[in-house]
């Protein structure tokens, strides 16, 4: 380039997801950890999501369900938890700080002023009264080690007062002080979700206490995920690092400057990359498929995303509010969608003019592959896309 920033191409980028997000067979990882640790966060909101994800990046799949609850259950190497854009996701513990102190500071504020303008709105107990009920409902959780919003609420029977929500609104509703006041302490990192009810495909969860963790600087903070985002998803343009972290673009931009990324050409415009990062990576040598869940981390990472999905699979593959559903890829490229059939077959179909024979021979594989693996298990994605609504009937 004239002005001295190195140019990355389509193809590069699709190297670079390949090899970074352990899709290429030559990039599986051995663990679940390997795998949050080389994605940065896997998105929790369908507690499905995280397990598929996992398993279509583990060199054995048959790993993914007894690894994934061993690190997030029993050696708390993995917590679900929330983070940017008040979601839920999978982090490696040693995130846990980072996240809260980059995203969840700003987020919290919020709720809890949300919370206490209701509540006095709908003349229910004020801040005092709901300061007791949250240490006592976080002393029984420390008793308990994990419990239901029913067992804490058993323990603490003011967390059953009721109050009116936006009141003579078309919206109005009826809360619960239980289910406002743990999501609060959800995003305010002191409690984090636990173990299902029934199985990991399961939406139904207890709470844990969180992780204890040092309190960082914001800035600090917001430094340290966005380079660790960068390493792993990089290049990417500040339309993308806004829209992932859910900061403000001042914020984003102090982050950049303060850990010395670069900037690179894209086909869209101006990039950016980690220091160090600049030089170019080479493919995985041959082309590859893979089946990713709904809202896999790969699929929803960055905001532009023409250089891996063609706009006309847009209507099929994202519901109205932006999620995307099971998504098919072949050689770093989105070509189609799959469903799980309630008879356990896996379907698949990429619309248009296809991709060839030896496209649809790894995607067939692949489906075989995940079909194998799920075996008796049911997962139908919370986010219902057009595409697969079709596929599953």
């Amino acid at each position: 380039m004239a002005d001295g920033r190195r140019h990355i191409g389509v193809a590069e980028r699709r190297a670079r997801l390949a090899l970074r997000h352990r899709l290429a067979p030559s990039a599986w990882a051995a663990s679940p950890e390997e795998v949050a640790d080389s994605l940065v966060a896997l998105h929790g909101t369908d507690p499905a999501t995280v397990y598929l994800a996992v398993a279509a990046r583990l060199a054995n799949p048959a790993k993914a369900v007894a690894g994934t609850e061993r690190a997030l259950y029993e050696d708390r190497t993995l917590v679900r938890m929330h983070g940017m854009r008040h979601t839920v996701f999978v982090f490696p513990t040693g995130l846990t700080a980072v996240v809260h102190a980059s995203t969840g500071l700003a987020v919290a504020a919020r709720e809890r002023a949300s919370l206490l303008k209701d509540m006095a709105g709908a003349g229910a107990p004020d801040a005092a009264w709901l300061a007791e009920v949250e240490a006592a409902t976080l002393a029984a959780l420390a008793r308990r080690g994990q419990a239901t919003a029913a067992e804490l609420t058993a323990d603490e029977p003011r967390l059953r007062e009721r109050f009116v929500y936006a009141p003579g609104k078309s919206y109005e509703g009826v809360h619960t002080v239980s289910s406002r006041l743990l999501r609060v302490l959800g995003v305010e990192g002191k409690v984090v979700r636990g173990r299902p009810l029934g199985s990991w495909t399961s939406s139904q969860f207890r709470w844990a206490p969180a992780p204890e963790h040092p309190e960082l600087d914001v800035a600090g903070a917001q430094s340290a995920l966005l380079e660790r985002w960068l390493r792993a998803c990089g290049p990417a343009t500040e339309a993308d690092l806004k829209w992932w972290t859910g900061w403000r673009v001042t914020e984003v931009r102090r982050a950049l400057s303060a850990i010395g990324a670069r900037e690179v050409s894209l086909d869209e415009g101006t990039g950016h990359v980690a220091a160090g990062d600049e030089g170019p990576v080479e493919s995985p040598g041959e082309p590859w498929a893979a089946l990713l869940p709904g809202l896999d981390p790969t699929a929803m990472a960055w905001q532009g995303r023409d250089w891996y999905l063609a706009p006309e699979l847009r209507p099929l593959l994202y519901d109205r509010s932006g999620n995307v559903g099971p998504t098919v890829w072949w050689d770093g490229r989105v070509v189609g969608g799959w469903a799980q059939r309630p008879d356990g077959e896996i379907v698949w179909r990429i619309p248009g003019a296809g991709v060839g024979r030896e496209a649809e021979a790894a995607v067939a594989a692949q489906a075989e592959r995940l079909r194998a693996w799920l075996g008796t298990t049911r997962v139908t994605p919370r986010f219902r896309t057009p595409l697969e609504r079709t596929l599953s009937a």
